[in-house]
């Protein structure tokens, strides 16, 4: 049976404006136990950043995360996927990219977020990264 991104993403995405600083997205991750924020202008997705990309793209760089913007640290142009995907193609997309996160998004605007952990999940509940998942949650 197809299974679609929409029966197993996460429906709200935390979003920060271009210009919030490293400062206030590390906060808003650490106050919702995320791992990563959409960059949003005007309700259209212009990037995304995750803690790994502070630690290496800004502090293993030396630059001020009061002052250094996510637009200037986020992937841009990430790669997406639609709520009515199949599961089975966002998982290939992660793996040919190297991503454990999609945004989910329609006409362009995020509507979500689907995790490797998501799918794991789905697909394999008793796996190891499905238990993880789940205790995060």
């Amino acid at each position: 049976m197809t299974q679609y991104v929409r029966d197993v993403m996460t429906p709200a995405a935390t979003a920060v404006r271009p210009d919030a600083t490293l400062v206030e997205a590390a906060q808003l991750m650490r106050e919702q136990d995320i791992g990563d924020v959409l960059v949003t202008k005007d309700g259209r997705l212009l990037g995304v950043v995750t803690d790994r990309d502070i630690t290496l793209r800004a502090v293993a760089e030396a630059v001020d995360p009061l002052t250094v913007s996510c637009l200037s640290v986020c992937t841009p142009q990430p790669v997406t996927v639609e709520p009515g995907d199949d599961v089975l193609a966002a998982a290939e997309l992660m793996r040919q990219h190297a991503v454990r996160r999609l945004p989910v998004t329609e006409d362009g605007r995020p509507v979500g977020l689907v995790s490797l952990g998501d799918l794991a999940q789905e697909r394999e509940p008793g796996s190891p990264l499905a238990d993880i998942s789940r205790a995060g949650h």
